[in-house]
Parts: C-alpha cells; structure tokens; sequence
C-alpha cells in the first residue's frame, strides 16, 4: 500500500535540481553588509482595490477616486502602506528553511505611493548575534524604492537563523534570567 507521503514525494530526477526563489544559507553564511537588489513591479488600480477589499481597508485616500483627486493632499489615490509593505518585502522573499520571523522594527512610510508606480526593493544584512541553543539572530534592512529610486519604505527584519553547528555557539547563547 501506498502511502501519502510516498505519493507526494519528489520523483528521484527532480531532487536535485535547485529550487526556484529559494536561499539555503544558515548563521554562519550571514554576511553583514551584504545587499541585494529585487525585480521591480508596478502596483496596478485592480490589485491595489483588490488589497483593499481583502484587509478592509477603505479609507478615502485608497478607494475614492472623488475624493482623493478633490479634497485630497496630493490630488491623486494612494496604495495603501500595508500593501507597500507587503508587496515591497514579497519582492524579496527568500523561503529560507533555515529562518524564522521574529519580528519587524523601525517600519516607516516615508513617501506615498500612487498607483501606477513601480517599486523595487534592497535588502541589507545588517547585524547577527547568538541567541539560542540552535538559532542566532540575525537582522536585515529593507528599503523600499519608487520609479527612479524614490525611498518610500524602511524596515527592519529581525530572523532567527538555525546554525550549521550550534557546538561553536554555545558560549555566546544569551542565559536566562
């Protein structure tokens, strides 16, 4: 009898090929003051509505066309800051398996962001610590880009990283209490 993991493996010629937009690198791979660049993308009205509609997030600067154009500071509609955010930090998913979210800090909106614009996203390897028995810390910047290299969004993405070999670690692993 067959079973369901058996029939969701991988065939045995497709295991090694590489996996697409994916990064494989663990705590001792993480170079500070590496950065990397994203492919750029244009926020189109459909998907920024659909956004909106999704998270509920209607407010008139994103939804009205009236009002934004009318009574609105810069007479045009906004993409909403989420979407910014999440489709700037989508352009640089890695799907590590070795990372984990810890959390994000100093997010800001610098600039608006209209729709029709296209973003693109840098990503810098800012600093890394041990933290515990398996996994270190690491943190990375993002900076979010308009057009012609606008800033319009800075971030910062504290990971914890599984080590190759948590035995050289050890003895920098924060104790507790």
């Amino acid at each position: 009898m067959t079973t369901k993991v058996e029939m969701l493996s991988i065939p045995k010629e497709h295991q090694d090929l590489p996996v697409f937009n994916t990064e494989n690198w663990m705590y001792e791979e993480f170079e500070v003051g590496r950065s990397i660049r994203s492919i750029r993308r244009t926020i189109s009205e459909g998907e920024s509505m659909q956004f909106n509609a999704l998270v509920m997030d209607l407010h008139p600067y994103v939804a009205d066309e009236i009002f934004a154009t009318e009574e609105g500071v810069f007479k045009r509609r906004l993409v909403a800051g989420a979407m910014v955010f999440s489709v700037g930090l989508g352009l640089m998913a890695h799907n590590n398996i070795h990372t984990f979210s810890y959390g994000y800090d100093k997010l800001r909106f610098i600039k608006p962001v209209f729709i029709g614009d296209t973003i693109y996203t840098v990503r810098t390897n800012l600093e890394k610590r041990p933290k515990y028995a398996e996994m270190g810390l690491v943190k990375v910047s993002y900076q979010v880009f308009k057009n012609e290299g606008e800033l319009v969004l800075y971030c910062e993405h504290l990971q914890t990283v599984r080590y190759r070999d948590p035995s050289q670690w050890q003895h920098l692993v924060e104790k507790k209490g």
